[in-house]
C-alpha cells in the first residue's frame, strides 16, 4: 500500500485481499473466503464470487487433527483409485485378443462411459444429485468393473485388493460426507 500522498492504493491481488481484511476488521465486517460483507455508514455492501462460480469446501474442513489428515488421505487415496479405474479398464481393453483399432476402440468407448458415469453421478461436483445409495450404487459398479478388469488381466488377488480398497475408501467417503451435510 502507497501512502506517501495520503491515499491507499493496493498493488496486486494479494494486496487487495490483506486491505479488505484489515478494513473490514477496521469497520466491524466480517471476510469470509468467497466473499467480503462491509458495514460501512449503515449500508451493507457485498463481494461476491465471479458469475458461475462456486466455492466447495474441502472434506476434511471440519476436522481437528489427526482425524483431518486421516480424512485428506482418504480424498488422496480416493483420487488415486479413480486415476486406477481408468488404467485398468483401458489396460483390459489393451490386451484384447482383437485388431488394434478395436482394441483402442473398445478402450476409448469404456473409459469415456466410466468418466461420464462417474462425473455425472458420484464425484463431488455431480452434475444429477443422487441420493447416498444412487452414489454408492455408481461408486459399486465403476470400481467393480476396475476390479473384473484386472483379474481379467490374469491377477485375480490384485482385483481383489483393489475392490476391497475401493471399499474402504467409498464407506469413509460417505461417511464424511454425510456428516458433513447433517446439521451439528
Amino acid at each position: 500500500m502507497d501512502e506517501a500522498d495520503g491515499k491507499r492504493r493496493c498493488h496486486g491481488s494479494l494486496a487487495d485481499v490483506f486491505h479488505l481484511a484489515r478494513r473490514a476488521e477496521m469497520e466491524n465486517a466480517v471476510v469470509l473466503p468467497s466473499r467480503m460483507v462491509v458495514r460501512h455508514h449503515g449500508t451493507v455492501r457485498e463481494s461476491r464470487e465471479p458469475a458461475g462460480v462456486e466455492r466447495v469446501d474441502a472434506e476434511w474442513e471440519g476436522y481437528a487433527s489427526p482425524v483431518r489428515e486421516l480424512v485428506m488421505l482418504n480424498a488422496l487415496v480416493a483420487f488415486a483409485l479413480e486415476l486406477a479405474m481408468f488404467v485398468f479398464v483401458a489396460w483390459w481393453a489393451a490386451a484384447l485378443d482383437v485388431p488394434w483399432w478395436a482394441r483402442v476402440l473398445i478402450a476409448l468407448v469404456l473409459v469415456s462411459g466410466l468418466a461420464v458415469l462417474w462425473g455425472a453421478f458420484a464425484s463431488p461436483r455431480a452434475r444429477v444429485v443422487l441420493p447416498v445409495a444412487g452414489v454408492v450404487a455408481v461408486k459399486v459398479v465403476a470400481f467393480g468393473a476396475a476390479a473384473l478388469a484386472i483379474s481379467g488381466l490374469g491377477a485375480p488377488m490384485a482385483g481383489v485388493v483393489f475392490a476391497g480398497v475401493a471399499a474402504v475408501s467409498v464407506a469413509v467417503t460417505t461417511f464424511v460426507r454425510a456428516r458433513r451435510k447433517s446439521p451439528a
